[in-house]
């Protein structure tokens, strides 16, 4: 099965940016440059405290909704959490997990991300699963097993038949906000590697279904170099996700590939 057997999707992590009304106006100036386009999924992920405002702007439009993280829980003494429930109330259909500035400054696990996913999917959620490396791994030739692993912990108990639900993004986490990105090349050879992992928890007709995104500094200069990968199926934005002409640069990047 090739990529044009899988809709491309171009997510943005807004991360800890924007107050409800600055998102507002981000939100609406996404809907005006791409929320009328069918060929490219568009997701956008404000903080939890725009989530209800990004809500009410794209409502009318093709661009999903989608939350930076969740707690595996449906209520409960959890100050500060917000749980899959309340992330449906406001018609989320995303939710990005294990991202690796979660696993550094807030220790979260291969085992606790799985417990997000697995709760994620119960919820009809769609998780964004992150996984990556960091410069040292990458440099001592450990990229695979240290991708194969965070994919085999943060997918255990993931049923087959709900498999093709979740979305991974490979990180590198020495390309996130440093200018450096893999080359094509590179980020193609470690995402040809998740899609074996894959093959090998879910079977080939159903890892060929799930979406691969590259999450390492794409941009509108580089995003289509990397979409024309066989193995990459779309983008997780940082920063150019908080400018809705560069983020729409990379959704017209997807669309080019499809044409």
């Amino acid at each position: 099965m090739s990529q044009s057997s899988r809709k491309y999707l171009i997510a943005g992590n807004w991360k800890m940016n924007k107050t409800s009304e600055e998102a507002k106006e981000l939100a609406a100036e996404v809907v005006a440059e791409v929320g009328q386009q069918t060929s490219v999924s568009v997701v956008v992920c404000p903080p939890f405290t725009a989530l209800e405002t990004v809500a009410s702007q794209i409502a009318n439009s093709n661009v999903h909704l989608g939350a930076q993280n969740l707690y595996p829980a449906p209520s409960g003494a959890f100050t500060g959490e917000v749980s899959p429930e309340m992330l449906r109330s406001l018609f989320a259909g995303f939710v990005i997990l294990g991202h690796s500035e979660r696993r550094e400054y807030f220790g979260e696990t291969d085992a606790f991300v799985n417990k997000k996913v697995i709760a994620s999917l119960e919820a009809n959620l769609r998780p964004i699963l992150c996984v990556g490396e960091s410069l040292e791994q990458r440099e001592s030739g450990e990229t695979t097993a240290v991708v194969s692993e965070q994919l085999e912990g943060g997918l255990a108990d993931v049923a087959a038949d709900s498999a093709d639900q979740v979305v991974i993004a490979y990180e590198p986490i020495w390309a996130i906000g440093t200018g450096k990105t893999a080359t094509p090349e590179m980020a193609q050879e470690t995402h040809a590697a998740i899609r074996a992992v894959l093959i090998e928890l879910f079977g080939a007709s159903t890892a060929e279904k799930i979406r691969i995104l590259y999450g390492g500094s794409m941009k509108p200069g580089n995003a289509p170099d990397l979409l024309a990968q066989p193995d990459i199926d779309g983008g997780l934005i940082g920063g150019a996700s908080l400018k809705a002409r560069d983020f729409a640069g990379i959704v017209e990047a997807a669309a080019a590939q499809d044409s």
